[in-house]
Parts: structure tokens; sequence; C-alpha cells
């Protein structure tokens, strides 16, 4: 394991909302082509932490970072960044499914004609790919023109990250994305999660541990903004090292 690829590296990295310190000297490696689970209670800055690989923090006032936080060696808070390439190689799934009030098929084509593409059998080719890779493509063939609110929940999360494939990430960031789905859609999921990790290095934010335990490669947990434990997942849910995570674990709080 210690000979992967690690794809994002964290050192001693700290994160400041308005002078509170929100995220506490973290430091750790995420391999690629591996899911990294982020669990721990609510507002303990599981969420942050992933948006500060991206950037999405930057829209929030008065915010200010220490330490390092790398995705492939760049340094994404460095003073020359371009903050869109970093979002181009880092993609994000958030909680709510949230299509564009468009059509199911220019969902998808969305990003490739605003990064330029023209070509209108590729972009055909490239979202049949895409739905196909998320389960999709069977489910709605037929009705690519029809508004993408008419699919289901579960559909519309997969429809949000066949959109986020679309541009060719290289790491998929997932905050909550099967919490307000139901079982069946869940399952599609975590099922499609395992087959993308193939190509690329995913991270998600859950809640819910038993969906930890079942998808991911590793997990971190994340108390108060400190990094608590991190380590291969089966390693976390059945012989951690601190106790604060067996706590967590085994629902003696959080």
């Amino acid at each position: 394991m210690d000979q992967e690829k690690v794809k994002i590296r964290a050192e001693d990295f700290s994160f400041y909302y308005n002078g509170t310190k929100a995220i506490k000297n973290v430091s750790l490696e995420i391999k690629e082509n591996r899911v990294t689970s982020i669990i721990g209670p609510s507002g303990c800055g599981k969420s942050t932490f992933l948006r500060c690989i991206d950037r999405m923090n930057d829209l929030i006032p008065g915010i200010k970072t220490e330490g390092k936080l790398y995705v492939d060696d760049q340094d994404v808070y460095a003073s020359d960044i371009d903050v869109a390439t970093i979002r181009r190689k880092v993609g994000m799934v958030f909680q709510k499914s949230n299509p564009f009030p468009k059509s199911i098929f220019e969902n998808v084509a969305y990003g490739l004609r605003i990064n330029g593409t023209k070509s209108k059998d590729y972009i055909s080719q490239k979202v049949e790919k895409c739905l196909k890779n998320t389960s999709l493509w069977e489910e709605v063939k037929d009705r690519l023109g029809e508004n993408a609110y008419a699919l289901s929940g579960g559909q519309q999360q997969r429809l949000c990250i066949a959109r986020t494939l679309a541009v060719e990430p290289e790491v998929i960031l997932m905050d909550e994305p099967a919490s307000a789905l139901d079982p069946l859609s869940t399952a599609k999921i975590e099922e499609l999660i395992h087959e993308l990790k193939e190509k690329y290095t995913i991270i998600i934010v859950t809640h819910n541990m038993q969906q930890a335990a079942r998808i991911s490669d590793f997990t971190a947990l994340f108390l108060l903004g400190e990094l608590i434990e991190y380590d291969k997942t089966g390693t976390i849910f059945t012989n951690p090292a601190k106790k604060s995570t067996q706590d967590y674990i085994t629902g003696r709080f959080g």
C-alpha cells in the first residue's frame, strides 16, 4: 500500500473563517485511485476540508490558510496557482443533487461547451459515455431532451456525477452524495463509486459509518477540526489506534 502514488497531501494544513480555526494542523496523504472516506460528527470540519481541496471556500469572505495542501505536488494555495486549473482537475458532487434547469443531455454537455468544445459528434459521444459510466444511459436514452428535473432524486445525483465526469477530472470530491436518497439509489451510487475508482481518486464525506466501511479503502476521522486518526478502513473499524475513534465508531458520541 505504501508504494501507491499520493494524489493529495496535506502538510500541517489549517483553515480559518474570520479568525476561527476550522481545520487544525491536518497532515495526511490520500492515495491515487482509492476511495477515502472522511467521517465525524456534524460540524467537525469534514466538508470544510473537502472544499479546501478545490478552493470552494474561496467564496467565503475572511478566510485564511496555513501550511500546505497539494494536488499532484502542486500547492493549491500557492500565490501563482490558477484556481481554474485546480477545479478542472478536481470535480465536486454535492449532498443535494443540483442539476441545471436544462435538458438531461445539456446537463452533461455543459462543461464541454464552456471549455470550448464545438464538435457535436464529440459532445454526443461524450454525453453517452458519461451516462453509461453512471449507469444512466439505459434509463434516459429515449428522453435526453427532457428537463433534468423530471428525473428521480437518485437519477439526478447520478446525472450530476456524469456531468462531473464529462470534463475529465482526476479527483472527485463527494459531500454526502447519498444522504438524501432511498436505499436502492444509495446502493447504485455506492456501486458507481466502486467502479469509478479504477480511473479516479475519490474522497467522500459521509455520516454513514456503514457506508464508509462498505465503499472506502481508507478512512479519516475528524473531530472539532482535527484529524484524529487516518488509516486503512479495515483498521479504523476493527482495530483503531485511538480511544476517541473507537468511541465514535461504536456510537458513544456523535
